[in-house]
């Protein structure tokens, strides 16, 4: 018997640059950049309703584990996620040309700490 299709819930986001942008998760691949172990979490993005772009945003597993020896305790595999998330957020905000501009969007070292931020952590 044929597996039912996913259903995959689609979400609006305004962005500040002016675009109002629909996505929905699509999956978490293991993947290196730049040598480097971690999750990437990929968006399907569309930016007018009628094309739609996969967005791609690499966790880096350095950054997590940092935080871990930091926190005292690891990320939970949602909390991850939703550090992703806040990163899709930020290019959301700040990209005007996400189709083109967001070929390399990381949480990492660098902006780890303040993603999970705004999420009280």
């Amino acid at each position: 018997m044929p597996q039912p299709p996913v259903v995959r819930r689609v979400k609006s986001y305004s962005g500040e640059s002016g675009y109002v942008y629909q996505y929905y998760f699509h999956e978490i691949v293991k993947s290196q950049r730049g040598g480097q172990p971690g999750n990437e979490y990929v968006y399907m993005v569309s930016a007018d309703r009628k094309t739609q772009f996969p967005l791609r945003i690499f966790v880096s597993r350095a950054a997590v584990d940092a935080w871990a020896r930091t926190a005292g305790r690891e990320l939970t595999g949602t909390e991850e996620y939703a550090a992703a998330k806040m990163r899709l957020f930020q290019a959301f905000d700040g990209l005007e040309d996400l189709a083109t501009e967001a070929a390399d969007l990381r949480v990492d070292e660098s902006n780890l700490d303040t993603l999970l931020d705004k999420l009280g952590m």
